[in-house]
């Protein structure tokens, strides 16, 4: 079934608007050591402006997470996969497979799009240099974007890439958004001291709104 125009979802205080033309799903760890880069393109996305999609958006809810991953793809025109995670890791010496997984639902929902104009986009992010041809050989000839595990590094990635989707809102160059990246982190701080690791999404997004705003005015 087609999504319709605009999506509306109710979180916290009030609705927040998803457009699918400028919705972007952000596949990425959630986990600590990968967080400020999540941050990072969360904000980048939204000083694009783009509304970020993640699979935390609803919290918690009696529905498989499965189905609400699907959901918010679905309703996206963009994603955005990152494979960073690519080695095994603990004592099991696992890998993680989520993202591959979700990048794949990505790419079958833009091969089974009937029609060509406003088809699912979608960007795969890998560690730089060629390894990921021995990991995840079938994207090679994608072009996938390839960032150095630093903020900068997926900053501007991802700002290369946003920037030159037909639905792009505001062009910033990677540098201005980098410098205003620690008024947002501070404000992911201060949710995160009273809600934990995961605030409601809608406050995340709320927040990166209100410094892209104050950032558009000081440019």
């Amino acid at each position: 079934m087609a999504p319709s125009r605009q999506t509306r979802q109710h979180f916290g205080q009030g609705p927040l608007a998803f457009d699918r033309s400028t919705s972007v799903f952000i596949n990425c760890p959630y986990d600590e050591d990968f967080r400020a880069l999540f941050d990072a393109v969360v904000f980048a996305a939204v000083c694009c402006g783009f509304m970020p999609r993640s699979a935390l958006e609803t919290g918690t809810v009696a529905e498989p997470r499965m189905a609400r991953i699907l959901r918010a793809i679905i309703e996206s025109k963009y994603s955005i996969h990152d494979l960073s995670r690519c080695k095994g890791e603990g004592d099991a010496n696992l890998a993680r497979f989520n993202m591959p997984l979700e990048l794949g639902i990505a790419m079958a929902h833009r091969h089974l799009s009937r029609r060509a104009a406003g088809r699912h986009d979608w960007l795969v992010l890998v560690p730089l240099g060629h390894q990921y041809q021995a990991f995840i050989s079938d994207i090679s000839g994608f072009d996938p974007g390839m960032h150095d595990g630093s903020v900068p590094g997926i900053v501007t990635t991802v700002m290369a890439w946003l920037a030159t989707r037909p639905d792009t809102v505001r062009t910033p160059n990677p540098r201005q958004v980098i410098s205003a990246l620690p008024e947002f982190d501070a404000a992911i701080r201060a949710l995160r001291g009273t809600w934990g690791p995961f605030p409601p999404w809608a406050d995340i997004v709320l927040a990166g709104l209100k410094v892209a705003k104050q950032f558009e005015a000081d440019a």
